[in-house]
């Protein structure tokens, strides 16, 4: 895992090293603060938000799916290297209140004890990067708010023994920056806070992260995409769900390929996360990379314009 870690880092430093600043490759001959467009492409990389938010009046259809695992113990050939099974699946709907204010609703399967998930979450870009580098950055803030529909589990000692409606939910902030370095790059940093009303015995209703991600171009059409998010879980706590459950905690990392098809934005990626949901990958990613726990999963964006322009 660190090794992976180590060389995404090293190609992030190599492709940072090798780009011009962004005024060097974008003549500044616009407005004096004239906004850096399409840092990224979607309002998602892998497994993290990006700061994009759709226009005013538009809505974005999106679906997410995890296969199961490509290796290990669960994948290989017979379960077909993990399409035969489904980890997780989201839809959603986002829609544009204001070209910076976007608000969203989902239905996800969920991929932990707790199951059924209904997402209600907001977007707003506050902070626009300026091509004169008045404003380095863009930073927006994302919200959620899940709750699980499912059946209260009987066990008492499961994060699914609902006791009340207020068991069910969880929340999610994030403040998301990013910088656009030049056509070819982009990269972002997600400091990130999760809580869940209701836990299993012993594990953190609070827990604070820090994600980081990028996307570096490859054609006009294709980029490679990464993310990966780390949880600073309390020791004690982790120690002790590991034992209980017999599952080691991992810190959820994503590698794939964003394509422009011109109607719809489709990313082809790989990640040990099995949960698509924050609320569930940030604290509950128990598969790893080095023993082949990661799957092959899909997305796929659909943009439609509602305005009477």
């Amino acid at each position: 895992m660190r090794n992976i870690l180590f060389i995404i880092l090293c190609f992030v430093w190599v492709t940072t090293s090798a780009q011009e600043d962004l005024e060097k490759l974008i003549a500044v001959e616009g407005p004096k603060n004239e906004k850096v467009t399409a840092t990224f492409k979607s309002g998602n990389l892998i497994n993290l938000k990006t700061t994009e938010t759709i226009h005013r009046h538009e809505m974005d259809f999106r679906v997410d799916h995890r296969f199961g695992d490509i290796a290990g113990s669960a994948g290989g050939a017979k379960n077909f290297f993990g399409l035969d099974n489904s980890t997780d699946i989201r839809i959603g709907f986002d829609y544009g209140l204001l070209d910076n204010l976007n608000i969203a609703i989902a239905r996800a399967k969920g991929a932990t004890e707790v199951r059924q998930l209904y997402e209600g979450n907001i977007k707003y870009r506050f902070i626009e990067q300026t091509v004169d580098n008045r404003i380095p950055v863009s930073i927006a803030f994302f919200g959620s708010t899940t709750v699980s529909a499912m059946g209260a589990a009987e066990d008492k000692q499961s994060a699914a023994s609902f006791t009340g409606f207020s068991d069910r939910l969880s929340y999610v902030t994030q403040l998301i920056i990013a910088r656009k370095f030049s056509s070819n790059l982009s990269l972002t940093v997600v400091p990130s806070y999760l809580h869940r009303n209701y836990t299993a015995y012993n594990d953190q209703n609070d827990l604070f992260a820090l994600g980081i991600g990028g996307r570096a171009k490859i054609s006009n059409r294709i980029a490679l995409v990464a993310d990966y998010i780390f949880p600073f879980r309390k020791s004690s706590n982790k120690k002790y769900r590991e034992e209980v459950s017999g599952q080691r905690y991992y810190n959820a990392l994503g590698v794939g390929l964003e394509m422009d098809t011109g109607g719809h934005i489709f990313h082809l990626n790989f990640t040990n996360a099995t949960a698509i949901q924050e609320s569930q990958f940030i604290s509950e990613t128990n598969s790893s990379w080095g023993k082949g726990q990661f799957r092959w999963g899909f997305s796929i964006a659909r943009r439609f314009n509602f305005s009477k322009k």
